[in-house]
Order: structure tokens, then sequence, then C-alpha cells
């Protein structure tokens, strides 16, 4: 009687946890392609820096099950190693099982946006950054107070007497990968169609992304003037607004829907031949478009179509090949390194073509960094809301960078530019960060660059 008593308890204990809902949770049959090898182990930055299982893969995957089956709650102690993750898909580049890890993360971070309550902390920041960086005209207002912040010296100051840091290091993390802002930020003059110079051979329609019209809006410039040169007419949709990255990456499903909506229905009757993407994780996510939407009837096949006709830039150079001469940026050979964004390498297989086009630049030597594969800390938002994790990936990939003897490192990710330049100036060097685009400009124009 006190054996089935106890099991009954237990049974109750187990029905009333708070787990994953009805809502997509992680497929079960994508956990058990999991044979729990242990390859994703060296590969993952998280486990690295924490050395924990559970900040792993192999340890996310197996609270997945045990959520799944009602085992283990969705709660403080299970949902921080979810928050862990940084999303960067390096394990499903080396899972020699093909756990298709980036599906079952996915699911998760939507189940514990729905499911787990953050603490009041958590939740104002998360809304700041929400309500903010997918929206680039109320960030533009929003950069007129960081305008003055900066050019007033309010920022050195607060940098020196480091009381952020003491009442937030999240807000201290987010300061100090703020670049710096200009009357550039506040710009957004591209017309909406950019005639190609010579013969057309295609007609593109460019994503001028978030972070990257505010913050890189020369990498913008750049890109245009490359298409064009190589016979692209361009064209830029003033209704376009976010790619969804940032919301579908942190599990805001809602939000990530009606923004992926907003960007279909932005390029609908353009009858452009290819849309095109200059940020490797708005990329990542606008070639996701089919599942994001998949329980959509009325944009599903709007979405996969769409999907169809992204390409990276570089992946898009790559494949039609440059038609215009390619002239050398420097006086002398420049010793380059590429850094390879974790959502163009392990998200969209995309590795060589970047450096085909760089190597055609005359007077390149192009260097090849240690770990060239493991992320450089920034992951979306993820150098915000972990800051201690990233740091020290930041400060890792910067040192790896630098070993290479570069003299100038090319990036094709704004956040990864961001942190990187954050880390180079906190080891005082002197290196400057540029997009593959905007070298590419500079060899078509037949510039040079002062370094």
């Amino acid at each position: 009687m006190q054996i089935s008593e106890n099991a009954a308890n237990e049974t109750a204990k187990i029905k009333n946890l708070k787990g994953f809902d009805a809502n997509h949770p992680p497929d079960p049959k994508l956990i058990d392609s999991c044979v729990h090898c242990g390859f994703c182990l060296s590969t993952c930055p998280s486990y690295r820096v924490l050395g924990k299982e559970m900040d792993s893969p192999r340890g996310r995957i197996y609270l997945m099950d045990a959520i799944n089956e009602g085992e283990i709650a969705l709660n403080q102690a299970s949902a921080q190693h979810f928050d862990s993750c940084l999303g960067c898909l390096a394990c499903v580049t080396t899972c020699p099982s093909g756990v298709q890890y980036d599906k079952l993360i996915s699911a998760t971070r939507h189940q514990v946006e729905r499911n787990y309550p953050r603490n009041w902390y958590d939740k104002l920041l998360r809304k700041l950054i929400f309500s903010l960086f997918p929206y680039p005209n109320i960030l533009r207002v929003f950069l007129v107070p960081l305008f003055f912040y900066q050019r007033l010296g309010l920022q050195k100051l607060v940098r020196a007497t480091g009381l952020l840091q003491l009442i937030s290091p999240r807000l201290a993390a987010m300061d100090s990968i703020l670049p710096e802002i200009t009357l550039k930020s506040f710009q957004g003059n591209f017309p909406t169609i950019i005639p190609a110079q010579g013969e057309k051979r295609y007609r593109v329609g460019v994503i001028l992304g978030c972070v990257q019209r505010l913050f890189f809006s020369p990498v913008n410039e750049a890109t245009v003037r490359v298409l064009t040169a190589n016979g692209c007419e361009v064209i830029i949709p003033k209704s376009q607004g976010c790619c969804a990255a940032l919301p579908e990456h942190q599990g805001q499903t809602e939000q990530a829907k009606a923004l992926a909506r907003q960007m279909i229905d932005s390029f609908a009757n353009t009858n452009v031949d290819y849309v095109i993407i200059n940020a490797a994780g708005c990329g990542h996510t606008l070639k996701e478009y089919g599942h994001i939407l998949e329980n959509d009837p009325e944009y599903v096949e709007k979405a996969k179509q769409f999907a169809a006709k992204v390409r990276d830039i570089q992946e898009f150079l790559a494949s039609i090949g440059l038609t215009t001469k390619l002239s050398s940026i420097t006086e002398k050979p420049l010793t380059l390194v590429y850094q390879d964004a974790c959502h163009l390498l392990h998200g969209q297989k995309i590795s060589i073509q970047p450096r085909q086009l760089l190597r055609q630049i005359p007077n390149i030597k192009l260097k090849e960094p240690l770990d060239a594969a493991l992320c450089c800390g920034s992951a979306g938002v993820y150098n915000m809301l972990q800051p201690e994790v990233a740091e020290e990936l930041g400060a890792q990939k910067v040192q790896n960078l630098l070993n290479t003897g570069a003299e100038l490192i090319a990036s094709a990710n704004p956040g990864c530019a961001l942190q990187i330049s954050k880390h180079l100036k906190a080891q005082g060097k002197n290196v400057e960060v540029m997009h593959p685009m905007e070298l590419l400009d500079y060899a078509i124009r037949g510039e040079k660059l002062t370094l």
C-alpha cells in the first residue's frame, strides 16, 4: 500500500512539473538521433568556457529529452543551460550523426520564452532589446541621446569610473560594443532603384539590415556599388524592415513571424532574380523563412519562394563571377585574415567563397587563424545577455586573429565586427576590421587604404 502511494505521489509530482507546451516542443525523433558520442564538446564555445556537461549540445539534448518526458521542470536550473548556448551551430558542422541541433535549440528557445517566467530585470532588458533593435526607425530616434552621450564625453566618464559595470554588467556590455555614432547613422537615402553599370546581368534586391544600416552604412553603400559595377540592377524597397533574426534566435515567436511577413511583402512584385544580404546572421534567418512560417497557410509558399531567392553577397558574387578589374588596395602587399562568422560558416555552409573573392584582389596575402570555426562570442545579443562567457570568447578570438600577423581583419557580420573591434581596443591593438565588400569596393574603384 505504502509503495503504491509513493508511486502515486511521484506520478503526481511529474504531472505538476512545468515543462514544454504542445506547440512544437523539441522533436523526440531529432533528440533520439543523438548518440551522445561527445564529438560536439570540443567545438562548443560555451562548453569550452564553462566546462559543464549541461552547457554542451549533448547535455542540452539530455535536458530537452528529460523535460519532454516530464522528468524535470523547465525552471531556472534547466533554462540557464539553454540560455548559455550561443546558437553558433558549430556542433551541427561537427556532428558525425547529423543531429539537427539547430532545429532542437530553436524549438527549445521558443518554449523557454513562452513557459519560463523570467525575473523582472531579465524581462525589462529583453523588452528593451526586442523593442529597439529590430526596428531601425525607432532605434534611429534612440540614437539621438546616445550621440550626445558620446559627443559630450559622458561615455568616457562612465567607462572610466566603472559605474555601469557595478550597476549592471549587461548594460556595461551593451555600452562596451557601442560603436561611434555619426551623422551617417541618421541617414537613409538609398533610392529604390539603382541601375547597373554597363550591361545588366541581374535584377537583385538588397536588404539593408537593422544594425547594419545604422552603424555600418558604408558597408551597404559598398555592397550596392560592387553589385552595380558587376552588372546588377539593385532594388531597395523602402518598406523593408528587420529580417527577424534577433527575435527568432531568442524565441520571440510572433514577433519573428510578423517581421518575416513584412519582409516578404516588401519584396512582393519587385521581380528580382535574387535577394541579397551582406550580414551572416540575417542571411541564415532569411533562408529559414519556410520553417518560420510553416504553419501560416497564407504565407508558407510565399516564404519558401522568398527563401529560395536569398543569397549572401559573397555566395552570389562567387557564383556569377566578377566582371570588373580589381586593383591593389595598398601600396605594398597586405596581410589579411578573414574571420568566419558562425551563421555564414555553420549556418549557411559558406566558407570558400569569401576567400575566393578576397584572393582576387592583387597584393593580398590571406592568412588562416587558429580555431577559425569557434564563435567570437557576439552571437546576436549573446554578448549583452551573457557577457561573462562572451568576454572570454572575444578575447580568445582576437588573440587568434592577431597571432596570424595580419594587418587587417575582414568580417562579414556586423555583430562580429563590433565584438572583435571591442577586444582589439581592449588589447591596445590598432587593427582595422572591414567587410569584404568594402575591400572589393576599394579594389574596383582603384582607391588605396590608409592603414
